[in-house]
């Protein structure tokens, strides 16, 4: 079994389609699919439904995509290793990032940190729900995330460091009952609240729905959007009221909006980093040792 055979069985794994995959790959279609034919004779078993229409991962193919992709991201990280002895001058960094500002982390400056000492790592960030990058960190497709999860919600098997909490808070119009009040229960929301929550899988949204039943009430009807800031932008319009992490409210609310303390201690913003301490590459290590050493707003 090659590597090369790997690298095209995940690329039609991920495209679905043999031609593209032969084009990601830059290998004519004819030749990506005479070794995906070989790869299925050493397996042996079929690793795609094909029809007329689409191009399916069977059984065995399901099986050995989870095992192909930590190969391969092993593979890297012994070059990973071996470039260390050079100093770690060149290597990769694929790294998730979330969303949110991070409360009392200074993200942008541990990326420009990690930039100036170590310019010839390149640095590929990517943003999505703090589960799917969990996960991603799990298959071998990242190797450090960055997630708004509290230490219980990190799946199991990954080494994690919780970076900073960010106290949640209820941001309501200027007309709203409550606009008053200086610290509010999630109870005392009226029944016919407007939730605007963010997106599902987010590490905010489970912290948020925990805070609700931890108050015994529902989060109320709601709708989901894909930017924080603009939450509360909306909830400052008086579109429904929020719960986001007190960080992400400056400079941003308008026309008398409030951002409330919430009452449960307990309604905070976790931020962690997560990765696998037993096939950690270099450049990720180095990645690691930053934080500490980045200073935090107040």
């Amino acid at each position: 079994m090659e590597l090369r055979h790997l690298r095209y069985f995940l690329a039609v794994a991920d495209t679905h389609n043999f031609t593209q995959a032969a084009a990601n790959c830059y290998v004519a279609q004819s030749a990506l699919s005479q070794q995906i034919a070989r790869l299925e004779k050493e397996v042996g078993a079929a690793l795609f439904s094909r029809t007329s229409r689409s191009v399916r991962l069977t059984a065995a193919g399901e099986l050995l995509e989870p095992l192909a992709r930590r190969i391969l991201a092993d593979v890297e990280n012994a070059q990973a290793e071996l470039d260390a002895l050079a100093g770690l001058r060149r290597g990769q960094l694929r790294l998730g990032l979330v969303q949110t500002e991070a409360g009392p982390l200074a993200l942008v400056k541990a990326l420009a940190d990690y930039h100036a000492r170590y310019p010839g790592i390149d640095l590929h960030v990517v943003n999505a729900p703090s589960s799917e990058m969990a996960a991603a960190v799990q298959s071998g497709a990242l190797d450090v995330a960055v997630v708004g999860l509290a230490p219980r919600q990190i799946p199991e098997g990954l080494d994690h460091q919780v970076l900073g909490t960010d106290p949640l808070v209820v941001v309501v119009p200027g007309d709203h009952p409550l606009a008053d009040r200086e610290v509010v229960d999630l109870a005392d929301l009226p029944d016919s609240h407007q939730l605007i929550q963010f997106a599902r899988g987010s590490g905010l949204r489970r912290q948020v729905e925990a805070a609700f039943a931890r108050a015994g009430v529902e989060p109320g009807q709601h709708f989901e959007v894909a930017q924080i800031h603009d939450m509360v932008r909306l909830a400052s319009a008086g579109v429904g009221v929020t719960v986001v992490p007190r960080a992400s409210v400056h400079e941003v609310l308008h026309g008398g909006a409030k951002a409330l303390r919430i009452a449960d201690p307990a309604a905070v913003h976790h931020v962690s980093v997560v990765y696998d301490s037993t096939r950690l590459a270099p450049a990720a290590a180095a990645f690691l040792r930053i934080f500490p050493k980045v200073s935090t707003p107040e």
